[in-house]
């Protein structure tokens, strides 16, 4: 560790200082007093605390803001904090960092935030480091540390959960995750010729005969805190295994990591997933509403085919007061004659989804995390990554699928938009018929953005004005993808939505 680490860095003796002076003492006491004066009681002495603490700093080089990439549209840290969330033993999750866009992300999660300084949040610190640093910034004292790793995206809680468990039950000081390993290891030594490691070269026993050995997988190390903080490591004591299956081994520390566990995720999520709970659905329309293919006739006119039963569950949507909105890249007439019959907002020619799809997410006043967007290429990943249900058709591009968190049965136009509406919970009472939207476009005769004009009230006017405003990229000035077209937007913002699920 380098000198700086003496200026942060608590020792045992002052990280104790801190600590409740009689925590322990009680515990002890408690103890004593049973066994002296009740030696049958079933009274069980204090319970162990378990703090699940994730380091995820913002400097990672091989993939930059790794812990914020998604799998399965749902970012590693998320994910690492839903696995601690859902170990039973384990009573607090805290995110260690020194990146805002990681904190804001942990506590939209349900995580604490301890911040990081920036001494100890270079390449050069160990996690060790801030897995200290934020004991020592706690209220209160835990008997056990669990440090997880955002790197490994399938961790299970009930891996965790044995773990922590061992260390409780004194059956060990520290419990580490690991996966069987029958590799032969080797290394070249300063000749360059190979040495054999742990094994000897001339003798080749067939695995079955072979002494097991593990493999260090990164997700999770449950630690004795007192002795952690002793050592200043995660190895100390009585060290244990928590073995794990080897589809739950995967790490990420580059791109071909990262493509080949969206690859997997994708393929468990089209096995589980039974309800997508959101409060608002947007969509592309090509590829989705459409099968992605036109008919032109001798005039250049375009048709589309579209599917009748998608109507149908986008009604049930709409008619509950669920916010509704197609986004599309191109602008032809038919997106909107289609929006205007099912009723929902609308957005076409528009280059940058990501801006538009969070403006109107803040004029609706939703929770980006319990948005869906069902998209089918790679101009639909940028949307992806502003919602928390990223959902792909199933004929969709490769590196949609590889990044939706759900990937459907159908495919687009054919009936993919009325699975996805089916997949989402509505209150039991329908909402008041809504009134038809208006279209309204986005720019000013003088060509800045404009706010929303028609039936509009005078609050929502404003909120959607500020909204835009905070997007001005959304609006270049030059023109859209198609020529001499602007992009056209029709909100339904102002609308009651008194039955619209709250946001949990």
């Amino acid at each position: 560790m380098n000198d700086q680490s003496t200026t942060y860095e608590p020792n045992a003796t002052e990280f104790q200082s801190e600590m409740k002076p009689d925590a322990r003492t009680t515990v002890a006491a408690n103890q004593t007093a049973e066994s002296t004066t009740a030696p049958t009681s079933t009274t069980s002495p204090t319970p162990h605390r378990t703090v699940a603490i994730i380091p995820a700093r913002g400097g990672s080089k091989g993939i930059p803001l790794k812990n914020l990439q998604k799998v399965a549209g749902v970012s590693l840290l998320a994910r690492a904090i839903n696995a601690a969330q859902a170990s039973p033993s384990i009573d607090r999750v805290i995110v260690s960092t020194d990146h805002d866009g990681i904190a804001a992300e942990a506590l939209r999660a349900g995580a604490e935030v301890a911040h990081r300084p920036a001494e100890i949040a270079g390449d050069a610190a160990t996690s060790e480091s801030a897995l200290i640093h934020t004991l020592s910034t706690l209220d209160e004292d835990f008997d056990i540390t669990v440090f997880m790793q955002c790197t490994s995206p399938f961790i299970d809680s009930a891996s965790i959960e044995n773990a922590v468990r061992t260390v409780r039950d004194d059956d060990a000081d520290v419990v580490f995750s690991a996966v069987e390993d029958h590799s032969f290891l080797w290394r070249l030594d300063d000749d360059t010729q190979a040495v054999a490691v742990g094994h000897e070269a001339s003798f080749r026993p067939r695995r079955q005969d072979r002494a097991k050995h593990f493999n260090e997988t990164g997700a999770f190390y449950v630690m004795r805190t007192s002795g952690l903080i002793e050592h200043e490591h995660r190895f100390f004591g009585r060290i244990g295994i928590e073995e794990v299956p080897p589809e739950h081994a995967r790490e990420i520390d580059d791109m071909s990591d990262l493509t080949l566990v969206r690859a997997i995720a994708a393929s468990q999520t089209q096995e589980t997933t039974q309800v997508i709970d959101v409060d608002a659905l947007v969509t592309d329309f090509d590829g989705v509403h459409t099968d992605d293919g036109a008919y032109v006739d001798e005039d250049g006119n375009e048709q589309v085919r579209v599917h009748r039963g998608d109507g149908m569950g986008v009604s049930r949507l709409v008619k509950s007061g669920v916010p509704v909105m197609i986004l599309s890249k191109e602008r032809n007439p038919v997106v909107t004659r289609r929006a205007e019959k099912l009723n929902v907002d609308v957005a076409q020619g528009i280059d940058n989804k990501a801006s538009i799809l969070d403006a109107w997410i803040t004029a609706n006043d939703l929770d980006p995390a319990r948005v869906a967007y069902v998209g089918n290429d790679i101009n639909d990943l940028e949307a992806f990554d502003v919602v928390g249900w990223p959902i792909a058709v199933a004929d969709a591009h490769p590196r949609v699928l590889a990044a939706a968190r759900v990937i459907l049965d159908r495919p687009g136009g054919r009936g993919a938009v009325r699975e996805v509406c089916d997949l989402i919970p509505i209150p039991a009472e329908a909402a008041e018929p809504l009134p038809n939207p208006t279209l309204t476009s986005l720019r000013s005769p003088t060509g800045h953005p404009s706010t929303l004009a028609g039936h509009q009230s005078g609050h929502l006017a404003g909120h959607q004005s500020a909204a835009m405003s905070g997007h001005a990229s959304a609006f270049p000035d030059q023109q859209p993808s198609v020529p001499r077209h602007q992009p056209q937007f029709t909100n339904r913002a102002e609308i009651s939505r008194a039955n619209r699920k709250q946001v949990s």
